[in-house]
């Protein structure tokens, strides 16, 4: 039982050591957050525009009067 309550306190433990260092480091995963939801973002934009790229680049190529 003792060892029970070993685990359950080194448990706690380590649980109060990692919000304490959310605590003082939030910053930091603000930013990752912001950082991803830019990187997403711009990839989605990526995405839309690189058809429409292609479609630019066919019509690019074709001859202006086809015979």
């Amino acid at each position: 039982m003792s060892s029970l309550w070993e685990f359950v306190v080194l448990v706690g433990g380590a649980t109060n050591q990692v919000l304490g260092y959310l605590d003082r480091h939030h910053w930091f995963f603000g930013f990752v957050v912001v950082g991803s939801i830019f990187y997403l973002h711009d990839k989605s934009l990526h995405a839309r525009f690189d058809p429409i790229d292609k479609r630019l680049d066919e019509i690019r190529t074709r001859p202006a009067c086809g015979s």
